[in-house]
């Protein structure tokens, strides 16, 4: 309990969530989080809250569920959590219980999660509609016990949720727009993770073990103040780069060849998500400059087709016009520029799209098409982005060793990825406190 807590954030999502139910007649909604997992005899993997369950409560507790009840008239939202416990919390640590949970968090009512099959049953019976994460084995038997309990009571005229929805088809549209809480936090992770990129930078040299760097990512992460990595740290050098999610980090990193690292720090709950490739002895080569500039001027032209109005695609598109004139350019791909888009030939060495959604998950929820049905059997369009919406830009080439390629340009990969919030004219980069640039990159290894 060492951070101050404001519960309106969550008091306000929960009263969205309510509200969003009502439009399709009101009901209870079931979002549970996890128990801890054992890692290996009585040793856990380190905890982490479920995202939707945390959106909605900011309760950092395992084995807890929040039940909402909107109906036409009012609201309510129910914790159900674990009690205290003060031989429990010797052995694990401090536990805030139902009546501690309740005030802090801003709950109505809270009970002991041990009361769940007896609280759920009575919250669900008689009402229009269910709302709960479909399809997750584990909550779908519970659920379906619950159902069972309630239609045990036929005969006194309770009857069972007329109608079953799944309740992330509204959280992933209440999570697609950041607030302004959500940005602030978003903001700081970038920081964070753009200090551990410089601290990277500076401290690569030959000779040096890949998992060494890793180390002062992580180091920079925890030292201000990140409690987890977003993911696992690529740390890539040589041909390991042109391995989109390489794992290994155990390789030695050899003179006149580029690093490229893919990693950012999970702050309070919110993924941040950097790329960045630079030469391990600080200078570019002739070859890793060409390639490494038609890179960067792709996340460029992307950044630049960011803004409220646009489509999802539309940093997409920009970038694969920027790479393929640049793969034509340097002899990498033969013809024009139009058929080499239009056959797709640039995939060989750009294979992945430019964006995703971040957020709570670094490949964070939501559709990128427009919700609904297609229409006369067409794909959907591509979503509108809007503002508040957070999404990487990650162009990259990744040249591997072939017959028909340039042996100077052969084991090369690039990407350079930044976090960016749309706005309505363009977009903020949240990233940017590590350079991009080969002139700043090689400056700031020269410290």
């Amino acid at each position: 309990m060492t951070k101050p807590f404001d519960p309106t954030p969550y008091l306000e999502r929960r009263r969205r969530l309510a509200a969003s139910m009502r439009e399709r007649g009101g009901g209870v909604a079931i979002v549970a989080t996890g128990a801890e997992l054992m890692r290996n005899r009585d040793s856990d993997y380190p905890y982490r809250w479920d995202s939707y369950f945390y959106y909605l409560t900011g309760f950092p507790e395992p084995e807890a569920v929040l039940v909402i009840v909107a109906d036409a008239n009012d609201d309510e939202s129910v914790l159900l959590c674990r009690d205290k416990d003060a031989e429990r919390e010797t052995w694990d640590g401090f536990r805030f219980g139902p009546e501690a949970a309740r005030e802090r968090f801003g709950f109505d009512r809270a009970a002991a999660i041990g009361r769940i099959d007896t609280e759920i049953p009575e919250l669900i019976a008689n009402r229009k509609a269910l709302f709960h994460a479909r399809g997750e084995r584990g909550l779908d038997a519970r659920v379906a016990d619950w159902l069972d309990a309630v239609r045990a009571q036929a005969r006194a005229g309770v009857v069972v949720p007329g109608q079953s929805w799944d309740v992330r088809d509204l959280l992933d549209e209440m999570r697609l727009i950041k607030d302004e809480h959500e940005l602030r936090i978003m903001r700081r992770a970038g920081e964070i993770s753009a200090r551990a990129h410089r601290r990277a930078m500076q401290l690569c040299s030959p000779g040096r073990y890949e998992y060494e760097v890793e180390a002062e990512l992580l180091h920079e992460f925890r030292r201000n103040g990140s409690q987890f990595p977003a993911y696992g740290s690529i740390v890539a050098g040589g041909a390991g780069a042109c391995v989109l999610h390489y794992r290994a980090n155990d390789a030695l990193l050899r003179d006149g060849t580029l690093l490229l690292i893919d990693a950012g720090c999970e702050l309070d709950g919110y993924a941040s998500d950097i790329t960045r490739t630079f030469p391990v002895n600080g200078r570019f080569s002739a070859a890793q400059r060409e390639l490494y500039e038609v890179v960067l001027d792709a996340q460029h032209a992307a950044i630049d087709a960011t803004h409220a109005g646009a489509r999802f695609d539309a940093p997409h598109a920009a970038a694969v016009r920027v790479l393929t004139e640049g793969l034509v350019s340097l002899g990498l791909l033969q013809g024009s520029v139009d058929d080499a888009i239009e056959t797709e030939a640039y995939r060989r060495f750009y294979m992945h799209r430019t964006s995703h959604w971040l957020g709570m998950d670094v490949h964070d929820c939501g559709a990128y098409r427009e919700p609904g049905l297609p229409a006369n059997g067409e794909s959907r369009p591509w979503r509108q982005l809007e503002a508040g919406m957070v999404l990487t830009i990650e162009p990259g080439l990744y040249v591997r060793a072939a017959d028909d390629v340039p042996s100077r340009f052969h084991d090369i990969g690039i990407r350079i990825e930044d976090d960016v919030v749309v706005g309505a004219d363009g977009c903020e980069v949240i990233t940017d406190g590590v350079p991009t640039a080969i002139a700043e990159i090689e400056a700031l290894m020269r410290e």
